[in-house]
């Protein structure tokens, strides 16, 4: 077992939500060992290496390649990581007293410009309705004080587990993109069971009045900080707030992750399911950190 691969324990809990190997029997070529190429993936999300660059002990790069872009436009990576939620939901794990929302800027190299402005067809990200993505016609590409930039907004959860990704190009402000972050949360919806958290953090930089009146709407309480300019809210729960670390770990984990700490894909489709690749894997290493 080289650095950054699966352990048996992991990839047992993971080949289950993985493709057939033989279709069920059907019709198509027999898919090539999922175990080796997955690897392959997580060794690029990890060491940022042109695909090019990876070792031949997971095969040609142009097959993990391959594999990684049909399983983008299959959504394949969003129902494993779907699959893998659902589970810890289903023996209790995740929170639902407190979820976290926050936003972070990542660079960009001279390589991720220049995709085609108006490709036919347009490139997608498949899988469950919260997750599908088409190509934004920006690429999610901007300029802010950073320079070339991608901003990432992130949703997890008390115990750091991410839920849902959504991304924007660098100048956007992060309160523009609150609904369509919330949006993307890969959970199933359960007859009799409350979907939404208890309470949502956030920074200063959500504290606007159509935010607020959102998480009202779905009887959330907000725990956001309000801005200079505010009247202060008398209720606001410092005490919970101080937890909002959690989610700032969150994003320092996924930034050590080099493929995604700086964007270097074209294609925004892309970078979010390297983004979907990293959430896989921390969910997999959290609910492996027990019996569960």
């Amino acid at each position: 077992m080289h650095r950054y691969e699966l352990n048996n324990r992991q990839w047992e809990r993971l080949r289950h939500s993985l493709p057939h190997p033989t279709h069920h029997g059907g019709k198509g070529h027999p898919w090539k060992p999922h175990r080796h190429l997955f690897n392959g993936i997580l060794w690029i999300l990890h060491t940022g290496a042109p695909w090019r660059d990876l070792p031949e002990r997971y095969g040609p790069w142009q097959t993990v390649y391959d594999r990684f872009n049909r399983w983008r436009r299959d959504g394949t990576w969003a129902k494993i990581l779907t699959h893998l939620l659902d589970h810890l939901e289903r023996h209790c794990r995740l929170g639902r007293h407190l979820w976290f929302i926050d936003a972070t800027i990542i660079r960009a190299t001279r390589a991720a410009g220049g995709a085609e402005k108006h490709p036919a067809p347009r490139p997608h990200l498949g899988g469950p309705k919260a997750a599908q993505l088409r190509e934004p016609e920006d690429h999610a590409l901007g300029y802010s004080r950073g320079g070339f930039t991608t901003k990432i907004h992130l949703l997890g959860e008390e115990h750091g587990i991410p839920l849902g990704v959504y991304l924007t190009a660098g100048q956007r402000h992060e309160s523009t993109a609150f609904e369509p972050t919330m949006r993307r949360v890969l959970l199933p919806h359960r007859r009799g069971r409350r979907f939404w958290p208890e309470k949502l953090g956030a920074d200063k930089g959500y504290s606007y009045p159509h935010i607020r009146r959102w998480l009202k709407r779905r009887h959330i309480t907000a725990v956001i900080p309000t801005r200079k300019n505010q009247p202060r809210d008398e209720s606001f729960d410092k005490a919970t707030y101080r937890q909002r670390n959690i989610i700032e770990r969150m994003v320092g984990w996924f930034k050590e992750c080099r493929r995604i700490g700086t964007r270097y894909e074209k294609l925004a489709v892309n970078y979010v399911a390297f983004w979907l690749v990293a959430m896989v894997e921390k969910v997999l290493h959290f609910g492996l950190s027990d019996s569960t």
